[in-house]
């Protein structure tokens, strides 16, 4: 089942996780949002700026790390995900707490590993 994911610190750099995971979505067949700091193309895929509202998103994969992610909190929970998966280097104790009183699910998880075992 295709999940519509938000993948939140995208690079089109090729040695960044975020790049792997743009790549090993896409070829999962889900739905990807890219949101980075520059409007640039992906894998055909637009990189919207911070802000950019989307509905009905299922995931979104969290590559920043916790000083960056401060800015984002409302943006983050105004999408109202499913869940958000915080990627290796990207846990963030202070904003679990928000999540929790939102009612929004997180998980401490790589998202490719999480890909390539089927638990996605």
């Amino acid at each position: 089942m295709s999940k519509t994911t938000v993948i939140l610190g995208a690079s089109t750099n090729p040695e960044r996780y975020a790049y792997l995971a743009a790549k090993t979505l896409l070829q999962h067949n889900h739905k990807v949002y890219l949101v980075g700091l520059k409007e640039k193309e992906l894998f055909n895929q637009k990189i919207y700026e911070y802000g950019t509202h989307f509905k009905d998103i299922h995931t979104i994969t969290v590559y920043l790390n916790p000083m960056n992610q401060k800015q984002y909190y409302q943006y983050i929970i105004s999408l109202q995900p499913k869940r958000i998966i915080f990627n290796p280097g990207s846990e963030n104790n202070q904003f679990y707490r928000i999540l929790h009183e939102n009612h929004i699910f997180y998980q401490e998880a790589c998202t490719l590993v999480l890909l390539a075992t089927n638990q996605y």
